[in-house]
C-alpha cells in the first residue's frame, strides 16, 4: 500500500490532512511532528479509525537525521510538509529561531531528498505571506516581496527547492493559501481567539483598527485541495487556495459579535498597527479550479458557525487552555 509521510502533523493544518486522508484514501499514513500528539480536541484524526496512521515525534531541527532514516526505512511516495516557525508578527523577536527552521532544516531535509527514487511526490505548504502586500488579484507566478522575517524565511525555502527542481527535477509541488481556519485551531489565531475573549469578556485587540484585509478559507476545502495537489499536480507546480470573499479583520469580528448576539463596539478595542502587517492579498486559485475542478465550497458563514460550535462542545477543556501564543524555538 501507498505510504504518505505528513511532517508538522500536530499542526492545524496537517492534523486535519491527516483526518481527511483517513477518510477519503486507503493509504498508509506515518505523521511527524516535533511535539507530543495532543487531545482529540485539537487533533481531528485521532477521532478516525487510526489503524492505517502511526505517529513518531522527531523535531526537523534536533532529530533530521533519525527523520531521514525513517524516511529510507518508509519508502514514502508522498511527503507532505506543514512544518514551519509560523507566527508572523513574533518572527520579528527572534528571526534567527525561523530562520533556523523555516530556512536551514528545510533545506537539509529537501537537499537529502532530491534524488531518492521512492519518492514520487513532496508537497511543501507555502504561504502567500511571501508576497508582502498587493494590489489586485494576485496569480501563481507573482514575484517573492516578503515584509517579515517570517515571510523572508519562508520564500528563501521556497526558492531553494525550486533550485532543486531545475537542477535535479526533484519532484516538489507548492500549495499557498489564504487565511485557514476551523474547528481545532490554535486557540490565539484571530478566529477561535475572538469566540473566547468574547466569551470571557475580553477585549480582542485590533491592530490598526482592524482594517488589514484577508481571505478566510476553511481547513476542509483546503484538505481536499491538498489531495488532490499531492496526487495529481505535476513537480514545479503552485497552487493558490483560497476563496474570492475579502474581509477586514474588523468585519469578521463584527461577524463572529454577531453571531454571538454582542455589540461590536463592546467587545474590541484598536491597538498599534504590527510591524509588516501585510495590508491585503487577494489570492487568483483559478489555476486550482482549472486542473482539479476544484473550489471552495464553506461558506465563512458556515465555517464561523462550525467553529463557534467547536469551542462552545469543548467549553470545559477549551477554557482552561493558553489562549496566547508561546514561543518554541
Amino acid at each position: 500500500m501507498s505510504k504518505v509521510v505528513v511532517i508538522g502533523s500536530n499542526s492545524f493544518s496537517g492534523s486535519n490532512f491527516i483526518s481527511h486522508l483517513i477518510k477519503n484514501s486507503k493509504y498508509d499514513i506515518v505523521g511527524i511532528s516535533r511535539s507530543a500528539e495532543k487531545s482529540d480536541v485539537f487533533l481531528t484524526y485521532k477521532k478516525q479509525p487510526l489503524e492505517r496512521f502511526t505517529f513518531h515525534q522527531l523535531d526537523l531541527n534536533k532529530d533530521i537525521k533519525k527523520i531521514l532514516d525513517l524516511l529510507d526505512e518508509l519508502q514514502p511516495e508522498y511527503i507532505v510538509n506543514f512544518a514551519s516557525q509560523s507566527m508572523v508578527g513574533q518572527s520579528w523577536d527572534h528571526p534567527d529561531h525561523w530562520y533556523k527552521t523555516n530556512v536551514l532544516s528545510i533545506v537539509h531535509l529537501v537537499n537529502a531528498l532530491k534524488e531518492k527514487k521512492y519518492l514520487k511526490k513532496y508537497v511543501h505548504v507555502s504561504t502567500p505571506e511571501v508576497y508582502g502586500s498587493c494590489s489586485g488579484s494576485v496569480n501563481e507566478s507573482h514575484p517573492h516581496n516578503p515584509s517579515t522575517p517570517y515571510a523572508g524565511s519562508r520564500a528563501a525555502a521556497d526558492d531553494f527547492i525550486q533550485m532543486l527542481i531545475k537542477q535535479f527535477n526533484f519532484p516538489a509541488v507548492f500549495t499557498r493559501a489564504a487565511n485557514v481556519y476551523g474547528p481545532g485551531q490554535q486557540l490565539f489565531k484571530i478566529i477561535p481567539r475572538s469566540i473566547i475573549y468574547m466569551k470571557l469578556g475580553k477585549k480582542i485587540p485590533l491592530h490598526g483598527g482592524g482594517f488589514a484585509r484577508r481571505s478566510f478559507i476553511h481547513i476542509d476545502d483546503v484538505a481536499v485541495a491538498t489531495k488532490k495537489i499531492m496526487e495529481c499536480a505535476k513537480p514545479g507546480e503552485i497552487y493558490h487556495l483560497s476563496t474570492p470573499q475579502l474581509i477586514s479583520i474588523k468585519d469578521i469580528v463584527g461577524l463572529i459579535a454577531k453571531h454571538l448576539n454582542l455589540k461590536f463596539s463592546e467587545v474590541v478595542e484598536d491597538v498599534e498597527t504590527r510591524r509588516g502587517l501585510d495590508d491585503a492579498y487577494i489570492l487568483d486559485s483559478s489555476k486550482a479550479k482549472k486542473e482539479f475542478d476544484w473550489e471552495a465550497k464553506v461558506s465563512l458563514e458556515e465555517g464561523l458557525s462550525d467553529v463557534i460550535k467547536w469551542v462552545e462542545d469543548y467549553w470545559d477543556i477549551i477554557s482552561k487552555e493558553q489562549l496566547e501564543y508561546v514561543h518554541e524555538e
